[in-house]
């Protein structure tokens, strides 16, 4: 009989994949699959019947995560965890956050296949919202499980088109009511998620498996400046209050406060919104949003509680307010969780290199509930969150043998 690992098959796994792709498809081979829409909701279905066709037992939390369970011989048993996301970026490729999802589930089918029968249950989830593309912030749903926020904290967040991130979970979850219901939390015995890199190092090193070590913490904020709108044509610098140059100043002050010789240090400004965005008016408010991320919690700290008094004093003639949307401190993953990927990867023959996570993932807030780690495969160039986002069938398989390698071994 062969093991669970040998009964991976990489043609299923990649054909499901591109199932997955065609569900939100954009040019390019992207995908724009927004969490909580119709599209969502058909990618879905189409994973329960996957799911259902190898006897695993399907339930959705108040959160809208949702689970696929494989029994083991003890019931009672603390379950062994594996998943990832299913929304994208509203420019993203066809493996973020789907990869894990659907190796997990490639994981729970070669073990039917091979009739391997194991001690624990392990159980599929994939989580509400990692992206964070249609309501900010992501990870709502690992959150809210976990206990980090409560759910009610998101109701009020809108997406772009005014919708409360409620109202769509409402809907959701009333078009799912077919679903068993189960409740937020629990005590897993160990959660392990697979992920393509989303970074250059594995390609680069010419290694197959990344047994991650951990995530480096992360802050979002937004900026808002407020000035006055005017004449393009008739109103002398002078008297201007003009929030796009105050924005040019504040963004070219915190560049100076982000500065970092050793280039660990992450600072993005990802989105503008200027108002009233016409070519010959002064805008009188710009809403900028900032990304900041490092492995050191007290540079994390230092750097993200600078940032409103270094625009403060960076602006001339606006008034200045900053929010703070999203914190999360950098995480360690637990020995149990990394051993058991690196014994897997020497087990399937292929070469691992330890590396920490730069991008964050729902990983981050199980690590308080239970032993944690993650599994990365390359990815071509080290893109991601585009179009041009590529893993092969064959590193993608891989990939799902250690899982599912780990995933015996944590559960046995």
């Amino acid at each position: 009989m062969t093991g669970p690992a040998e009964a991976v098959s990489e043609a299923r796994l990649w054909a499901r994949l591109m199932d997955m792709a065609r569900i939100g498809a954009i040019p390019g081979e992207g995908v724009n699959r927004a969490c909580l829409t119709p599209l969502d909701r058909q990618a879905r279905r189409l994973l329960i019947g996957w799911a259902e066709s190898i006897g695993a037992a399907v339930s959705v939390d108040p959160a809208a995560n949702l689970w696929l369970r494989r029994a083991g011989s003890e019931a009672e048993a603390a379950p062994v965890l594996t998943g990832s996301h299913m929304d994208t970026q509203p420019n993203g490729g066809r493996f973020d956050g789907i990869y894990g999802v659907l190796a997990g589930l490639e994981a729970l089918t070669a073990l039917h296949e091979s009739g391997t029968v194991t001690r624990r249950p392990i159980e599929v989830v994939a989580w509400t919202n990692e992206e964070g593309g249609r309501f900010a912030p992501g990870c709502m749903g690992s959150m809210a499980w976990s206990g980090c926020k409560p759910l009610d904290a998101f109701a009020e967040v809108r997406d772009p088109d005014g919708v409360r991130f409620a109202d769509a979970l409402a809907e959701h979850l009333a078009e799912e009511a077919d679903l068993p219901r189960r409740p937020l939390g629990n005590k897993p015995h160990a959660y392990v998620e697979a992920h393509i890199e989303q970074g250059p190092r594995l390609e680069r090193d010419g290694r197959d498996i990344g047994v991650v070590t951990g995530i480096q913490g992360s802050r979002w904020f937004t900026v808002t400046l407020t000035g006055e709108t005017a004449h393009a044509g008739t109103t002398p610098l002078a008297l201007r209050r003009d929030a796009v140059q105050d924005m040019v100043r504040a963004v070219a002050a915190l560049n100076a406060l982000m500065q970092d010789p050793a280039d660990v240090l992450r600072f993005t400004v990802g989105r503008i919104v200027v108002h009233p965005n016409t070519s010959n008016s002064v805008a009188d408010r710009v809403a900028f949003t900032i990304d900041l991320r490092h492995p050191d919690a007290a540079v994390l700290r230092d750097r993200g509680d600078a940032i409103a008094a270094t625009v403060a004093a960076a602006v001339r003639n606006t008034g200045v307010a900053v929010e703070e949307n999203f914190h999360a401190l950098p995480v360690a993953f637990d020995p149990l969780v990394i051993d058991a990927v690196e014994h897997a990867a020497a087990a399937q023959h292929v070469s691992s290199l330890r590396l920490p996570s730069g991008a964050f993932h729902d990983a981050q807030f199980v690590v308080p509930i239970c032993p944690t780690g993650m599994i990365f495969v390359p990815c071509r160039n080290g893109i991601s969150h585009n179009p041009a986002e590529f893993s092969s069938p064959a590193q993608l398989a891989s990939g799902t043998r250690v899982l599912a390698d780990a995933l015996a071994r944590l559960a046995a």
